[in-house]
């Protein structure tokens, strides 16, 4: 392969194992030999020569489907296959693998499951609450580990987005600019971190800005589609009078509450507003738009990667750098759902066939 590129042995190994200190026209040679001989690289002889098996894995808590219309629940996938996507692109420019692995949503992990697929990798990610933090203490102990919107801890990298200040933003624009009295808050599981991080402070500054709001059992989610629905039904069904405006702990919870509100025949935003947190591709096209809290998704999965690889490269002879807790920006995006004008459509135009 070397010689057919023209270059070291050692450059070789660089551009096949996703380094970044190579030169481009140095990696364009090597790929170029690649091609040419048709090589694909043996893991097995990798691993044996780096004792690395180039493979990551990536545990998740997928919901429960449906039969219902409304609560379908393929589309709550979204936002975990928008990290998983950013995990898999960033590890495909280092050489490595993915090993992806699920548990339900209602379903507490036993660490020895998890110990189990940590086995077969040279490190995990483990998306939010898949395990107690115990659980993960116990596997950190001899794998590396990356939570997300986790808990940071001493032994265990955590990946996040800024939730706090934009759920604050939400909550001001909500009372001061739209004049909302009486709001809700759906939250997503009870125990994710974000959530309780996004629910205390849209409550705290609503609250402070003299602004009711209404939370509690008969308001607690589960980051389903199908949750939002079944609450906003429950209400319904009791009669009770429902709130100005209903901030959702993320967007398919916020998609659950509208399908429900218009199955009514209730208008959001005109009857009741409803707001979203993650910005998923859809909160664009629904109608009306959703006003929601960006995050950067796919950014998280790979920032994720980008440091259990520097935890799995490092020498294990140099004493170990401290982990920490890394947190992304989020935006408040203002559209339609909760009452804001909708952005002018570019006209299109249209010419005849034929």
């Amino acid at each position: 392969m070397a010689r057919r590129a023209g270059v070291s042995i050692s450059s070789v190994s660089r551009v096949l194992n996703g380094r970044d200190n190579t030169r481009p026209a140095t990696r364009e040679r090597v790929m170029k030999a690649v091609a040419e001989l048709g090589f694909v690289p043996d893991g097995a002889a990798r691993a044996l020569s780096s004792r690395l098996k180039h493979v990551v894995g990536v545990v998740f808590r997928r919901p429960c489907n449906t039969d219902d219309g409304g609560t379908d629940e393929s589309e709550n996938l979204l936002f975990g296959d928008q990290i998983n996507r950013g995990i898999e692109i960033a590890a495909q420019r280092r050489g490595f693998d993915l090993l992806v692995r699920s548990v339900t949503i209602d379903e507490r992990t036993p660490p020895d499951r998890i110990m189990t697929i940590a086995g077969k990798c040279d490190g995990l990610i483990l998306h939010d609450q898949v395990l107690t933090r115990s659980g993960i203490s116990a596997i950190a102990r001899t794998t590396p580990v990356v939570s997300l919107a986790g808990r940071p801890g001493t032994d265990v990298a955590n990946v996040r987005s800024e939730c706090a200040a934009n759920m604050r933003e939400l909550a001001r624009h909500l009372v001061e600019d739209h004049g909302y009295r009486r709001l809700a808050y759906i939250a997503g599981h009870a125990d994710s971190p974000d959530n309780i991080v996004r629910s205390r402070s849209f409550t705290e500054q609503a609250q402070a800005l003299g602004a009711e709001v209404l939370t509690g059992p008969a308001w607690q989610g589960d980051y389903s589609a199908a949750g939002g629905v079944e609450i906003i039904r429950g209400l319904i069904s009791l009669g009770a009078t429902l709130p100005r405006a209903i901030a959702c702990a993320n967007d398919q919870t916020a998609l659950g509450v509208i399908y429900a509100l218009t199955e009514y025949g209730l208008d959001v935003p005109g009857d009741v507003a409803v707001t979203g947190f993650d910005d998923l591709p859809f909160a664009r096209h629904l109608r009306p738009q959703l006003t929601t809290v960006r995050q950067p998704i796919q950014e998280i999965g790979a920032r994720a990667f980008e440091v259990l690889h520097a935890m799995i490269s490092a020498d294990p002879s140099s004493p170990a750098e401290p982990v920490g807790d890394i947190v992304l920006p989020t935006e408040l995006v203002r559209r339609e759902s909760c009452g804001c004008p909708a952005e002018p459509l570019t006209p299109r135009l249209w010419r005849p066939i034929g």
